[in-house]
Parts: C-alpha cells; sequence; structure tokens
C-alpha cells in the first residue's frame, strides 16, 4: 500500500459516513473530552497508566455509541479495551 493509498483511504474515512454516523467532529470530540477530563479528575494522578489510557479510550467508544449509531465494532472495540484494560491493571498489582 502507497502513501497515497493511505491517505485516500483516510480521506474515505475522515470526509465519509464517520460524520453521519458518530456527528461532527468538533461535537464528538467535546464529548470525548468531556469524559476525559472527568475521568482524569477522577484518578487525580500526575500521570496516567496504561490502563488508563485503555479506561479512556473505553471512553471514546461510548462517546460514539451515545451518537445514538453505534456500529458492532464500538462494542467490540469497548469490549476490547476493557479486556486489555483489566489485564494490564491486574498484571501491575
Amino acid at each position: 500500500m502507497t502513501r497515497h493509498d493511505i491517505l485516500q483511504k483516510t480521506d474515505n474515512v475522515v470526509n465519509g459516513n464517520r460524520e453521519e454516523d458518530y456527528g461532527s467532529p468538533e461535537n464528538n470530540f467535546k464529548i470525548i473530552a468531556i469524559m476525559w477530563n472527568a475521568y482524569l479528575h477522577g484518578i487525580k494522578k500526575k500521570n496516567i497508566d496504561p490502563w488508563d489510557v485503555a479506561a479512556m479510550m473505553a471512553l471514546l467508544k461510548i462517546a460514539r455509541i451515545s451518537s445514538g449509531n453505534a456500529k458492532d465494532d464500538n462494542w467490540i472495540d469497548l469490549a476490547g479495551y476493557a479486556a486489555c484494560g483489566g489485564e494490564l491493571e491486574s498484571n501491575n498489582k
């Protein structure tokens, strides 16, 4: 796959149905920012751990699901982030 092919596919994703599915990036990112800020406020740590990243990525998927147009991959990714985060945190204890 060439860089042109990658950018072409990226253009199709970014400027395609995603906005119809999840709303404008500005609105969806605002919802994600609200969720991530609440999470970061709640954990009260100066640095985030890998399992925090998994939790925050799960929140990104929840923000997409909240658009009312969730796709199967949102639910699958959400479960995957939860499983990975849980494993990372339990291995760190």
